[in-house]
């Protein structure tokens, strides 16, 4: 109370000098019709203003659930577009029968978005850090995919933190096959360019062309089939002539690469228990 009283004494001609000042512009505007008009249009202005700048703002801090939305909903079009291809191309049903084997086709594959906080593309051995961790169900040898097509599988997890080795890695690879003929070979990167990988041990025998799609093959539990890779831009040789090595142009743009999202297939872990089980059995007895 003491100081508050010191406070008054020592600035109390200012205090004086606003209340005046302020009785004045009140009495000035509310006798004064023009310069009443004025200063509410003014002030109209002015909160107007201020609203646009947070609806701005607000809009722009959910763009990006907005973005992960999207993103996840692309990837499932995508799923379901090669799922009803593929129904339409082996047999003619009715729209209820193709319905419900779509249904049954994305049955067991949830998505999880996530955000890439780390990413390089100029490496020999790229990787790429995301948001999501173990405590949000990621596990290693998960796909990742984004909006525009693949990005890797999950390398390292971490409570709230994955490592992703993406396409871009010379590690990589990824089952894939050539959209509508069922040819199918790995696909990995040479390093250099980082929009264009290469898609090896395609058979001879296989018929396809520039132009043609390039999608997962589904012939592992990490990435289900359908899912985009990019375009074909060059058919070439292995280097014993036994297989051809084509150039795919890559769908995702690593160097933009933001909202992606992981898929999380419940039949991985019993898919890999059977593999070990598979492997312990080839190995002889000592």
């Amino acid at each position: 109370m003491h100081n508050l009283i010191e406070f008054l004494k020592n600035h109390f001609h200012w205090i004086v000098f606003l209340l005046l000042e302020s009785a004045g512009a009140i009495l000035f505007f509310q006798f004064n019709d023009y310069q009443a008009s004025v200063w509410f249009t003014s002030a109209n202005e002015f909160t107007a203003t201020l609203d646009k700048v947070y609806s701005d703002l607000a809009s722009y801090v959910s763009l990006g659930k907005v973005n992960r939305d999207l993103t996840a909903r692309n990837i499932m079009l995508q799923r379901q577009v090669t799922q009803l291809r593929e129904i339409l191309e082996s047999e003619g049903e009715d729209s209820l029968a193709l319905d419900e084997k779509q249904r049954r086709a994305l049955d067991g594959f949830r998505l999880i978005p996530a955000t890439v906080t780390s990413n390089s593309i100029t490496k020999v051995n790229n990787f790429i850090v995301i948001d999501r961790g173990e405590a949000d169900g990621i596990r290693s040898e998960m796909g990742v995919v984004s909006g525009g097509g693949i990005v890797g599988i999950v390398f390292l997890t971490g409570p709230h933190y994955s490592l992703v080795m993406p396409v871009l890695n010379s590690k990589s690879r990824i089952s894939c096959r050539i959209r509508g003929h069922r040819f199918f070979g790995y696909l990995g990167w040479d390093g250099g360019n980082p929009l264009v990988a290469t898609l090896s041990d395609v058979p001879r025998y296989a018929r396809f062309k520039v132009g043609d799609y390039v999608e997962t093959s589904g012939y592992s539990s990490v990435f289900p089939p359908g899912l985009f890779v990019g375009r074909i831009i060059n058919i070439g040789n292995s280097s014993d002539g036994l297989s051809f090595r084509v150039k795919v142009h890559l769908s995702t743009d690593f160097a933009n690469l933001r909202d992606v999202c992981v898929i999380a297939n419940p039949a991985k872990p019993e898919i890999d228990s059977l593999q070990v089980r598979a492997q312990e059995m080839e190995q002889p007895e000592q």
